[in-house]
């Protein structure tokens, strides 16, 4: 045990139970110095749309092969210290019969699972949206663990108009994240926190820090409400950007850092281990960047600061595949360097890069689901 953990009492009632330890032990593991997640947790309808752009038919067989091109980049565990599945993939093997959780596991990557079942509209509030997936999420969180997952991703969704997100919007994606973190601790595995604030919208940067602090500040009521171990728990915001339709357009690295800071430092217990950021429809040299320079800030982070990156870290690997076998080598030498830099950006040591292989491209899509 860390000494932080021998010195560490849990006041009654916690919903970690015996996992306790475990879960801490897990945290912590994610959010090593120059790791990060990778989120490899695309539905089957929306792995569909990333090969569409690639001229890949989605079929099983497909999905399978690139999921072991990801699993089996070389030296992957340097820089990724867990990876998020979707059901399907959690399910898998390598063409050689290796179950993809095994796989994991023996190069030192933490397996999670996503959780939720999608977002639907939420009833007289036009344009807002609850997530899925509460009903049986105890029974389905007990047999993830029993298949290897260790942690898990839900991911509640609000936008930032005129007038809103509603407050009704805010209460039910905190309580909703509280809920499932509870549920998650009490069958072994770390929730990560997952309340995302669109791109979409005409809104100044100033807008989004001011939101981005008023839902986090109710999500982390709401967990003290329903008794999470905020130790065993890790949070995945987005950053702080002005809207994809701001008239004053983007903001700098620092802008966005500032900003970003101001909200965490504002409503994030200084007992959550690590903060994961979404991409959000950033290029990956912009998620990176922004990344490196909230690291690179002279202020006080009593977090990790690190990335759970799904488009930002595949985008260009995808590019690069094209799938076909023979550029499987191609596309996984393009993973080693995302997740490389990204790993520098958690340490405040990026550099920059030159734009290739699409991380400059535009990865925003309006109303993102998947």
């Amino acid at each position: 045990p860390t000494p932080r953990e021998e010195n560490m009492s849990f006041a009654a009632p916690c919903a970690a139970g015996d996992f306790a330890k475990e879960l801490i032990a897990t945290a912590n593991a994610i959010t090593a110095p120059g790791k990060g997640i990778l989120a490899a947790d695309e539905s089957t309808g929306t792995i569909g749309k990333r090969f569409d752009g690639i001229q890949v038919e989605n079929t099983v067989d497909n999905r399978q092969a690139y999921r072991e091109l990801l699993f089996t980049t070389p030296d992957l565990g340097k820089h990724i210290s867990g990876v998020i599945f979707y059901d399907e993939t959690l399910r898998q093997s390598t063409k050689d019969g290796i179950p993809f959780p095994k796989l994991l596991a023996d190069k030192g990557v933490i397996v999670g699972i996503k959780v939720d079942l999608g977002v639907v509209p939420i009833p007289g509030c036009p344009g807002e949206t609850f997530t899925q997936g509460m009903t049986d999420l105890h029974k389905r969180c007990a047999e993830y663990y029993a298949l290897g997952a260790r942690f898990a991703k839900w991911r509640n969704v609000l936008t930032i108009t005129e007038n809103g997100p509603s407050q009704l919007a805010i209460d039910d994606c905190a309580s909703t994240l509280a809920r499932y973190g509870a549920i998650c601790q009490a069958n072994g595995l770390v929730p990560i926190i997952e309340p995302e604030i669109l791109m979409d919208g005409k809104h100044d940067l100033a807008k989004s820090e001011f939101i981005t602090t008023k839902v986090l500040a109710a999500v982390y009521k709401a967990i003290q409400d329903n008794h999470l171990l905020l130790e065993g728990t890790l949070l995945k915001p987005n950053m702080c950007c002005p809207g994809q339709d701001c008239p004053a357009g983007k903001a700098t690295p620092e802008q966005v850092a500032t900003a970003t800071m101001n909200a965490l430092s504002r409503t994030v217990p200084v007992a959550v281990p690590g903060v994961t950021f979404l991409s959000g429809g950033q290029t990956e040299i912009e998620a990176t960047s922004h990344l490196n320079a909230m690291n690179s800030l002279g202020r006080k982070k009593p977090w990790s600061l690190t990335f759970s990156y799904g488009r930002a870290l595949q985008h260009s690997v995808l590019k690069a595949w094209m799938g076909k076998p023979e550029n499987v080598a191609a596309a996984q030498a393009v993973l080693q360097h995302r997740a490389k830099s990204n790993g520098l950006a958690n340490l405040g040591k990026y550099e920059g890069e030159d734009a290739v292989a699409g991380a400059d491209e535009s990865l925003f899509q309006s109303n993102y689901s998947y």
